[in-house]
């Protein structure tokens, strides 16, 4: 069988993004609210690729409800693919708008152009199947060559290969600082996984839980993560914290509290250190329950954050139910407080109601100083993002630990 990159070389990978029907948005909401969420698509694709690229790139709209996203990195068919499925449904995700919740539908087209391709033709045949793709009921991705699907791994056979993934040491945990504002000292780190695929190369964390969840191997991937991290987390000096995402596969299974701290008194990393994050995603299923669960783990030390705030519904009932320690702030309630009032004056109001409740409020998303400046300014506590590290290996993050 030929493998997957065999052929004529490539050395850029493109992809145009289109809003179906947007034209409706604009005659529903008006032309401000049509704006306003082309600047959210925007962002949420800049932040997804900044996440899980590493290459250089590029983000331009090109007109209308369209976004060419360009990269250089290199990666299989497969793995283009795979990183536009999980674009796609951070696009989809609902958006709050002043005139209620907008979902919109994206369409998109993929291509791995050709050395000496010009980028007329690239463009040109990006815009023939995205026309393909709009026209056809059902499809969301297309290939500009006109094949819908890559040759080599299936969705089935990645399904398969993330069964041995954890036996053969494929997935790295990686690390993303978190940084008082008070001093700019480090506090902890928050741990994330990455899948290093022996043939598709580095599969970012929101395709890794995606395939889990299709393979229903989600229990056993959050279980090794939360293992291998305490056991790093072990070494690092002073009382340096460890958070770790909570998924609705964990919460769903009665046991998750007994396992979850089995694990952590196996490692020999103090509870009082480790914080769990968890969405409101994970909560939809049964708060009631999960309040418990959290409410199990709080009395042992472990505290508590909800997390991505402001990037769901901010449902108010999960504050009054759950034993929180934290709120997470989205990077979407970061964006824009710099720059426009009312943005400022929503983060005013979250922090000064996390305050009435007691809670401590962890900023992510921090990309200039700007912001940094001004949420210390607000009352937020602790902060994450660019403008300090990227995520990082365990042996850079000892490094910046001093450990």
């Amino acid at each position: 069988m030929q493998a997957a990159d065999d052929g004529p070389p490539v050395h850029v990978h493109a992809m145009l993004i289109g809003l179906r029907r947007f034209d409706a948005v604009n005659l529903a909401y008006g032309a401000s609210a049509g704006d306003g969420a082309l600047e959210e698509v925007a962002a949420r694709i800049s932040h997804f690729a900044a996440g899980e690229l590493d290459g250089p790139r590029a983000l331009a709209r090109s007109g209308g409800g369209s976004f060419l996203l360009v990269s250089n990195e290199a990666c299989s068919r497969e793995r283009w693919q795979l990183f536009a499925e999980q674009l796609a449904e951070a696009v989809s995700r609902p958006m709050a708008i002043p005139e209620g919740v907008l979902r919109l539908s994206p369409r998109i087209a993929l291509l791995r152009g050709l050395i000496g391709e010009s980028v007329e033709s690239m463009l040109d045949r990006l815009g023939q199947a995205l026309e393909k793709a709009n026209s056809e009921s059902g499809t969301r991705l297309v290939w500009a060559d006109g094949e819908a699907t890559p040759h080599g791994h299936t969705a089935a056979q990645l399904e398969a290969d993330l069964l041995g993934a954890i036996d053969r040491d494929e997935i790295e945990i990686l690390f993303q600082p978190q940084f008082s504002l008070e001093d700019d000292g480090l506090t902890g780190s928050e741990a994330l996984a990455r899948w290093n695929h022996a043939e598709l190369g580095r599969i970012g964390a929101g395709a890794l839980f995606a395939i889990a969840e299709r393979a229903d191997h989600v229990a056993p991937l959050s279980r090794h993560i939360a293992e291998r991290s305490l056991a790093i987390a072990k070494g690092w000096p002073g009382d340096l914290r460890l958070s770790l995402n909570v998924t609705p596969a964990d919460l769903a299974f009665g046991s998750y509290v007994r396992e979850l701290l089995d694990i952590i008194r196996q490692s020999g990393f103090p509870p009082r250190r480790v914080t769990l994050e968890v969405t409101e995603q994970a909560l939809l299923h049964d708060v009631q329950q999960a309040a418990r669960m959290m409410a199990d783990l709080s009395s042992q030390g472990i505290r508590i954050a909800l997390d991505d705030f402001g990037a769901g519904f901010c449902n108010f009932r999960y504050l009054k139910v759950l034993p929180l320690h934290y709120l997470k702030l989205d990077r979407t309630m970061i964006d824009g407080i710099t720059s426009d009032k009312r943005d400022l004056a929503v983060l005013r109001a979250i922090v000064a109601m996390a305050s009435a409740l007691d809670l401590e409020v962890i900023a992510e998303g921090i990309e200039n100083e700007d912001q940094r400046a001004l949420i210390a300014e607000e009352g937020c506590r602790y902060y994450q993002g660019f403008l300090r590290a990227k995520p990082m290996s365990a042996q850079m993050f000892a490094k910046l630990a001093g450990g």
